[in-house]
């Protein structure tokens, strides 16, 4: 049976078939990580849009009801103060689409990962080089 679900090539076909007060707040969280994360670039991972640097750094998604943003587990655990207004689970936050999106929180989200991503990168090449 063939699936009647839509698959997308990229972050503007996926933003594309939201209404405009969804699209508009996928704009933001958009330009608010390719901000906080220069030099990542966009794909499409799991069917929803996502930024990439050596890895995934950041997963989005609108749902019916809120605006799913998918970290990985790590910045969940370290940003538990800031995020205990928001329904969380070990790699998820759920930001309610009737409420304003926390920009800032994003971003400071975004940075970590991207700290993450590049000592993981830096700790490949020292084990790497040790190896020879």
């Amino acid at each position: 049976m063939q699936s009647t679900k839509a698959t997308f090539n990229n972050t503007d076909e996926y933003i594309a078939m939201f209404p405009a007060n969804i699209r508009a707040i996928l704009q933001k969280l958009r330009a608010t990580i390719k901000k906080a994360a220069p030099g990542s670039e966009e794909v499409i991972s799991y069917n929803m849009p996502a930024f990439k640097l050596n890895a995934v750094l950041v997963y989005f998604a609108a749902n019916k009801e809120h605006i799913g943003f998918y970290p990985t587990a790590s910045p969940i655990v370290a940003f538990k103060k800031e995020l205990v207004n928001y329904k969380t689970s070990k790699g998820a936050i759920q930001f309610p689409i009737d409420k304003p999106i926390p920009l800032k929180l994003i971003k400071d989200i975004v940075q970590y990962r991207v700290k993450e991503d590049l000592s993981k990168v830096k700790a490949k090449k020292k084990i790497s080089s040790v190896k020879k």
